[in-house]
């Protein structure tokens, strides 16, 4: 599997000083900014920024940070994960990630969800009633402006066009699009009908389980006569020198911002008993790289992916930490990974 791609994403959570006080938003943007320039240097394929409108997040508009990731790097893909179209407008997300395109010599990609958070709904304006429509409207008329020839399209939530052209247009006359899926079979037979690519989240339990929605989407893209691209999936993880080290690192943090999410969700708090069985036997890939590698070969050649995306920030952990697991995912747990696989 020598075309596997690897990737790392993030939402830019805000993380710590060496003194253990938290950064500003501004330094939190420029540190992404630095993790990416490191992985583009050490040859990881791609950089996936997540949008969040929550005090724990410093990335609220990925293809701002990406343009300036784009004037630093040479070859690491630039993508979001995810731009929560449902809370936006497609005309303006096709444009802004075609200026990152331009900027980045064609590595632009936009991976469209409908958001696991909702703060972006009330903050721009959006009834959450409206939660699925307005996702399917959009993404009908996303797939429309990706032909890059002029639209014409009505709906209920949106203005309608009338042969509408939208610039710039890309040189490569087509922008990478996929699409996010956290686990509904409809989104999943939905991204197979549009003929594009699937991503998806897989952020806890059995990750083998998500088998069933590879082979829904490739059945589904056979019936509707579309093409079923390699399958990517993300997942959360962190990458440190020993297994003692990494789940050190991480566990104190991870367990301050799951806490606060799941007391939103009802969620109980999460015990340190739940966060080592994740790593064993769920889809936690924390460890050390030897660790990390060996499972990501297993979850990969298992299910059969083509992307592997390692989410390596849940929380505050320290600047240092960060760019050392960055640093460990591309130098050691990327090339082990593809030894296994090639073995």
């Amino acid at each position: 599997m020598s075309d596997l791609v690897f990737g790392l994403d993030t939402f830019g959570d805000v993380p710590e000083d060496d003194t253990g006080a938290l950064v500003s938003y501004a330094a939190g943007i420029r540190q992404v900014v630095d993790e990416a320039v490191l992985a583009d240097e050490l040859g990881v394929d791609v950089i996936a920024l997540g949008e969040h409108h929550r005090p724990e997040y410093s990335v609220s508009t990925p293809e701002t940070v990406l343009a300036g990731i784009a004037t630093r790097t040479s070859r690491i893909r630039l993508s979001s994960g995810v731009t929560v179209l449902s809370s936006d407008d497609p005309v303006r997300v096709f444009q802004r990630f075609a200026t990152v395109d331009a900027l980045s010599h064609g590595r632009a990609e936009v991976i469209l969800g409908r958001g696991s958070f909702t703060e972006s709904f009330p903050l721009f304006g959006y009834d959450l009633r409206d939660y699925d429509a307005l996702f399917e409207e959009k993404i009908e008329l996303f797939v429309k402006l990706l032909d890059e020839r002029p639209v014409t399209w009505s709906g209920t939530l949106r203005a309608p066009l009338e042969q509408a052209d939208v610039f710039p247009k890309t040189e490569s006359g087509r922008l990478t699009t996929w699409v996010g899926v956290g686990g509904s079979p409809q989104s999943v037979v939905r991204t197979a009908g549009y003929g594009l690519p699937l991503m998806l989240a897989i952020i806890g339990g059995p990750p083998t389980r998500f088998a069933a929605y590879i082979d829904l989407y490739r059945r589904a893209a056979g019936q509707l006569g579309t093409t079923a691209h390699p399958v990517g999936m993300h997942s959360p993880g962190f990458v440190a020198d020993t297994d003692e080290e990494a789940r050190e690192i991480f566990w104190p943090h991870y367990r301050v911002i799951r806490d606060r999410i799941g007391a939103l969700r009802g969620w109980p708090p999460i015990r340190r008993e739940e966060f080592d069985a994740e790593i064993e036997h769920g889809s936690l890939y924390i460890g050390s790289p030897e660790t990390v590698a060996r499972k990501i070969a297993h979850v990969v050649g298992t299910l059969g992916v083509g992307r592997f995306d390692l989410i390596y920030t849940a929380g505050s952990q320290p600047v240092s930490a960060r760019l050392r697991a960055v640093e460990l995912y591309g130098a050691k747990v990327i090339p082990m990974v593809r030894d296994i696989l090639a073995g």
